[in-house]
């Protein structure tokens, strides 16, 4: 049985990354935040930013620190104690099985728009068996794959936001009943259409569309030189995403009234449209469709290699531990496909509003694994010597102001899905999660003898 095997380079790990961070959240997950907050929704994707970018920074110097396989599973077990450790990496591989079931659903549904005849079920078993394949094959084949699916998102994104400034700079009109303008960030009710109110509230669907970015932690384990791609990857890749999210949504809202957006067809098509491009129908179902395999691919990276850490600290069954001649753990991959194709059945009688649904719940999941990153950074501060700290790689910006503020950001966030009626179900679905952990881990997990032995009393 192999080691986890370091060839995943700095591009790799970048576009990783992005390839986790931009996909449903940004084509579709968009449109619902503008419907609840409105112009102001630019406010809530830059608070987000900052506070990723200080999770992200959390993150990295404990990875450069301890460049590990399980990554923050394994610092929360170090710094906050087995449970933490435990409930971490669960919850995370929870979040990565229902934004991928989401995303394999909506792939579906993209090649349905081409092959209308053929049944959705085939091309979400088609996707999960591909899919599973390239995750099988050495990491640096899904690198590469990843790389490339990347590319074509910010291409598209980057041809989205460059056509829609030239649309703006030519003043035409954009095929709705108002002129195209920045004058449309505050002339359909104001900047705050919704008030404040509006603009907390869209915070649940902003968190899910960043969400996935902590991926970076779960590739120190196989970069080829940690200390130095870790952090060019933590510096750079969570402002450019905010950049992508921001710029995105000023040209969207300066091109149509913030109240239309999703409800005439998608903007992407109507701006590609605009430009004079016939097939921006079919062009856009191919850039959402690389998107979805992308952000899958992420998936399946993310929650398998968080199982493998696991495994090896006797937090998961030791058969997750098991690797292929080719490093890689392929029981957790299979492991990943058979959650994947129960969210196949499920999906079968999934309602209409399941995407707020959905995105709730894997904010809840996404702001408890950022919570735990954080709090493991604290610790792990507080036990270092004034000599130990002095001497991290990579130390958090703004110590300990920083982090403190972005600990009470994810506190508030965790209670503004309890106080909206739309997003309730995921703090009851989130609170029942961590539960059944808490009882799991005190009926088949034996603090110390875990650690020490490698096999929990599965």
């Amino acid at each position: 049985m192999k080691a986890l095997q370091r060839h995943l380079c700095a591009r790799h790990i970048r576009f990783l990354a992005l390839g986790s961070a931009i996909g449903t959240g940004l084509f579709y997950g968009s449109a619902a935040a503008i419907q609840l907050a409105g112009p102001s929704v630019i406010l809530a994707y830059l608070l987000a930013g900052a506070v990723v970018y200080m999770v992200m920074r959390a993150l990295g110097e404990m990875a450069v620190h301890q460049p590990v396989s399980g990554s923050f599973g394994q610092y929360a077990t170090d710094n906050l104690g087995p449970l933490a450790g435990f409930m971490t990496g669960w919850t995370y591989t929870f979040e990565m099985v229902i934004v991928a079931i989401a995303d394999i659903t909506a792939f579906g549904i993209y090649m349905g728009f081409w092959f209308p005849g053929v049944p959705q079920w085939i091309w979400v078993l088609g996707i999960v068996l591909v899919i599973c394949g390239i995750n099988l094959c050495n990491v640096k084949v899904f690198g590469e794959m990843e790389f490339w699916l990347s590319i074509i998102k910010v291409a598209a994104i980057v041809a989205m936001i460059a056509g829609g400034c030239a649309l703006l700079l030519v003043g035409g009109r954009t095929g709705i009943d108002a002129s195209a303008g920045l004058h449309n960030l505050w002339s359909h009710g104001g900047f705050f259409p919704n008030g404040g109110g509006g603009l907390v509230e869209s915070l649940a669907v902003v968190i899910f569309a960043y969400g996935g970015i902590e991926v970076i932690g779960m590739s120190a384990g196989e970069a080829k030189d940690p200390e130095k791609v870790i952090p060019k990857a933590i510096r750079t890749v969570p402002w450019r995403i905010l950049l992508f999210y921001v710029l995105t949504m000023v040209v969207l809202m300066a091109l149509f009234p913030w109240n239309r957006i999703g409800n005439q067809g998608s903007p992407f098509v109507q701006i590609f449209s605009g430009l004079g491009i016939s097939s921006a129908a079919g062009i856009l179902n191919l850039i959402v469709i690389s998107a979805a395999v992308s952000a899958i691919n992420s998936d399946i990276f993310g929650a398998g290699r968080m199982m493998y850490g696991m495994a090896q600290q006797g937090q998961a069954p030791a058969v997750f531990g098991k690797t292929s001649k080719h490093g890689v753990p392929w029981v957790t991959v299979l492991a990943m496909a058979g959650a994947l194709l129960v969210g196949v059945v499920l999906n079968v009688v999934m309602p209409e509003r399941v995407f707020l649904v959905i995105a709730a719940i894997a904010t809840f999941a996404t702001v408890w694994v950022w919570l735990m990153i954080l709090l493991s950074q604290v610790a792990l501060r507080r036990r270092l010597s004034p000599e130990e700290a002095q001497k991290l790689r990579f130390p958090v910006p703004l110590w300990p102001l920083g982090p403190l503020l972005a600990i009470a950001f994810m506190v508030c966030v965790i209670g503004v899905l309890g106080y909206f009626e739309n997003t309730r179900v995921a703090l009851y679905v989130g609170v029942a999660w961590l539960v059944l952990l808490a009882l799991a881990y005190s009926m088949y997990i034996r603090p110390g003898r875990a650690a020490a032995s490698g096999s929990p009393e599965f």
